[in-house]
């Protein structure tokens, strides 16, 4: 389906991007345009890759031009530029409303504007009973993005999103942080060691991005089945893996904004979602302004469905969360003594 198509990639010089370009580059596809305002990034992917399909776009998503310039002839649009620190964005919320709302409007004006067939808008468990600044602008940015694919019918493109939850070793994410601080003789630094958090890899978020491309419809968003662990799990986990059992540990307290599980749907979001055994589909409501007093047939009730969160998720024990970690290239680098393996 990506057979001679041009993709744009908006952040695409993160840990997602890269991921895709694993995936892509040596497939049929036409072009892979990576968009992000990070020319040092650019310049490592470009030495790195080599490749002929790898087109780069120096920019950022609050420049409605600068977008448009790079959405010019594209297919699909892999949509994944974000503020995603969370005590950053407490500190500087307007910055993450400036990326994470209007940068998303900007990229999806555009993407309508050039004709792009599908666009898939990358979201977050944070958007979910969100109270923390990130999390708030990604609800936002989700609600923008139901909004306008309202008005797409017969146009010709298609808007649709995913939320994901903790994407392990994706930059920022704590487990480079605490592998970096084995690796150094520092003690383990942990908020709170009680915390839970969805578990995926790197490649689960790339399956679910295309399990969205192929059955989005507008303003559907995505959401993958995923298992959960403690933090105090995946410590265990990364110290017994790396034979380090009695690396110290240090609890230095919550952070802003930082919540103790985090939750992928909501209760009324699972009343009326769509359980596609290894995904949830969560269609809009496709209903307009005009509300009736009456309660007529297919329009959506509310029950009392819980959550689906990190706590009442598929717990996983040390062992189990030993076997995830394993499947990080990084991971399995660094036991064998590879220690460059952290730069990469």
């Amino acid at each position: 389906m990506f057979e001679d198509k041009v993709v744009l990639l908006t952040g695409g010089t993160g840990s997602f991007g890269n991921a895709v370009l694993r995936r892509f580059l040596n497939t049929d596809v036409g072009e892979i345009r990576v968009f992000s305002r990070d020319e040092k990034k650019q310049d490592d992917m470009r030495k790195r890759y080599r490749h002929p399909k790898l087109r780069f776009y120096l920019g950022d998503v609050r420049d409605r031009l600068g977008v448009a310039g790079a959405m010019r002839g594209v297919d699909f649009c892999f949509h994944a530029a974000a503020l995603k620190q969370v005590p950053s964005c407490e500190f500087y919320p307007m910055e993450a409303v400036r990326t994470n709302v209007l940068g998303t409007e900007n990229v999806l004006d555009a993407a309508i504007a050039a004709g792009v067939k599908r666009v898939i808008c990358l979201s977050t468990d944070k958007a979910v009973y969100p109270i923390n600044a990130m999390g708030m602008s990604k609800a936002i940015m989700e609600k923008v993005m139901v909004a306008v694919s309202r008005n797409l019918e017969g146009m010709g493109t298609v808007i649709c999103g995913t939320r994901y939850g903790n994407v392990m070793a994706s930059r920022g994410s704590v487990i480079p942080l605490f592998v970096d601080q084995i690796l150094n003789g520092q003690p383990i630094t942990v908020t709170d060691p009680a915390m839970t958090r969805f578990m995926m890899t790197l490649d689960d978020a790339v399956e679910l991005v295309l399990y969205a491309f192929q059955h989005g419809g507008n303003g559907d968003i995505f959401v993958q089945k995923a298992p959960a662990a403690t933090i105090a799990t995946l410590i265990r986990a990364i110290v017994e893996l790396m034979n380090k059992p009695d690396h110290p540990v240090r609890e230095i307290g919550t952070r802003h904004g930082e919540k103790l599980y985090e939750a992928l749907l909501s209760r009324e979001e699972m009343a009326g979602a769509e359980d596609l055994g290894d995904y949830y589909r969560i269609r809009p409501d496709g209903r307009n302004l005009n509300y009736t007093k009456f309660v007529e047939q297919g329009e959506p009730k509310i029950s009392a469905s819980e959550e689906y969160h990190s706590h009442n998720t598929r717990r996983l024990d040390v062992e189990g969360m030993k076997e995830l970690l394993l499947k990080l290239d990084f991971i399995r680098r660094i036991i064998k003594g590879e220690y460059a393996a952290l730069e990469d």
